[in-house]
């Protein structure tokens, strides 16, 4: 036999509510690198997907959506010719470059390549 001990769930600390919704929407593959592109400027689509690699373009469009739902990035329609779609960053998307900047800090200093 075995010697179990007994669990406290009490004594767990519970995972801070708005880390969970960050990390829900943030914590996506590709999320992160395209609102980092963001952050310096607007950019078209075709532009994103150039700044990205290895993003397909249905998952960039898909990430653009969540962004845009989260109200963190705009879609503005350039009409053309040619016609051509842009994005940026809203107020709040914009918000989240001083936190973007220390993470690429601390994944240099951190992380393995």
């Amino acid at each position: 036999m075995t010697d179990v001990q007994s669990h406290d769930a009490g004594a767990c600390k519970r995972v801070d509510e708005g880390i969970t919704r960050v990390f829900q929407l943030l914590g996506k593959r590709w999320t992160g690198p395209i609102v980092a592109v963001l952050v310096g400027q607007p950019a078209h689509f075709a532009d994103l997907c150039r700044a990205i690699p290895g993003i397909s373009e249905r998952m960039l469009s898909d990430r653009l959506s969540e962004l845009g739902a989260a109200g963190l990035v705009v879609r503005q329609v350039d009409e053309g010719p040619p016609l051509r779609v842009s994005y940026r960053l809203t107020q709040a998307g914009a918000a989240l470059e001083p936190a973007l900047q220390q993470l690429g800090e601390w994944a240099k200093e951190h992380l393995p390549e």
